[in-house]
């Protein structure tokens, strides 16, 4: 079995196969693995549709081995430990495989274990989450039954992936609540862990209007801390008027979770990491996507320390800045790309309806469009629903864009 690689790329979702992709358009001749165990691979932005009901599940999976580029290697496997100072990392299974550079892209954890109750409820109970494929069908589920009720959506503290997704759940939700009749006598309720509804100022202002609309009833700086699925009963820590920390139940017909979020716990526990960084980010030059600390490694996607939103659209930017950079300091030249930190979501508020959202590390709007973005357009639909999924598979993945 060969165990030496020019570049090993350990991560075989978007990031992993869009690097090797764009990679080996540039340099054909390039020698490329990728360390990845999974079978399948995902379209995890249809997840939020597949909750509302508007597509189907099984249009967002594909088989992991038809979307790695022909000309790089797959190594069916799962990263122990890292060894940057001999150019290596330890497999799962023991093998141990060497680099000349390493690009790590591994994607983010979801720490279900964090809040109580949650992992044994999931997919029962009216307990819901769109943040995996086994149970992003179960929302529209609980939905459907509902009727009239009550229903939460969370958010927690963390970075998420696509920060507003767990809004974009709510919105669809309370328009479903709306167009049969139930909205007037549900009540919808979004807690979050954050402060503010979102951190960019224009679109904040649209979101505030669209909760408005359906009457949501905002929490901020609250955190999912147990789940009581029998009683239906959900549980969050947040801080009264003395900043002493207390507790708050609430119970639902239905909540949908999103987990908190943190860097693969490998990644955690390796000197890659932010150093004493509890949610262990691969430590990141946020221009140049090269690591701080080991020249020969770069990183890129929502494992990264970059302090920009953590999207499909990120990477998409992230991309072509990290193989120029790469190509660059292999032929001994400087690494003069950048990335701006820009990151775009299509804000999904309704059915038909999306904002799209374009912006940068200052939080700025940073659009693409000749029109005003802040507000809801179905042609943003069209994008969010049929465009954006093409691209992904057809695109994307092929390193074309």
């Amino acid at each position: 079995m060969k165990t030496h690689y020019q570049i090993l790329i350990v991560g075989g979702g978007n990031a992993g196969i869009s690097v090797a992709a764009q990679l080996l358009r540039k340099k054909s001749d390039l020698d490329i693995g990728i360390v990845d165990p999974s079978e399948k691979h995902y379209y995890q932005p249809g997840w939020t549709l597949v909750g509302g009901g508007v597509s189907d599940i099984n249009k967002t999976v594909r088989k992991e081995k038809d979307v790695i580029p022909e000309k790089a290697a797959w190594i069916k496997d799962a990263v122990d430990e890292f060894q940057p100072e001999n150019n290596s990392l330890t497999c799962k299974s023991g093998t141990k495989l060497t680099y000349d550079y390493l690009i790590v892209a591994p994607g983010i954890q979801l720490d279900w274990h964090k809040i109580k109750g949650l992992k044994e409820n999931l997919g029962k109970n009216g307990v819901c989450s769109n943040y995996t494929f086994e149970t992003a069908p179960y929302t529209f589920r609980s939905l459907q039954k509902m009727g009239a009720g009550k229903a939460i959506f969370t958010a927690p503290g963390t970075p998420v992936k696509c920060g507003a997704a767990p809004q974009m759940i709510m919105y669809l939700a309370a328009d479903f609540l709306r167009k049969h009749g139930f909205l007037k006598r549900s009540k919808v309720h979004f807690y979050t862990g954050g402060s503010i509804i979102l951190g960019v100022k224009k679109y904040a202002a649209a979101l505030n209007k669209v909760v408005a609309r359906y009457g949501i009833e905002t929490h901020f700086v609250h955190n999912l801390v147990e789940i009581d699925g029998e009683r239906r009963i959900a549980y969050f820590e947040t801080k009264n008027g003395n900043d002493e920390v207390v507790r708050v139940a609430q119970d639902f017909d239905m909540i949908h979770v999103t987990p908190p979020q943190s860097a693969p716990d490998f990644i955690k526990k390796s000197p890659l990491a932010v150093k004493d960084n509890p949610l262990g980010w691969v430590d990141l030059n946020k221009d140049t996507m090269q690591h701080n600390h080991f020249a020969n490694i770069f990183g890129c996607g929502d494992a990264g320390s970059t302090p920009n939103s953590k999207t499909g659209s990120a990477i998409r930017k992230q991309v072509p800045v990290l193989v120029k950079n790469l190509l660059s300091l292999m032929s001994g030249k400087s690494l003069d790309e950048k990335y701006n930190g820009y990151a775009s979501c299509p804000l999904v508020t309704g059915y038909g309806k999306v904002i799209l959202s374009e912006f940068d590390y200052r939080n700025e709007p940073l659009e693409t469009f000749p029109f005003d973005q802040g507000k809801e357009r179905y042609s943003m639909w069209l994008l969010k629903t049929k465009v954006l999924p093409w691209l992904y598979w057809n695109k994307i993945l092929k390193g074309t864009i």
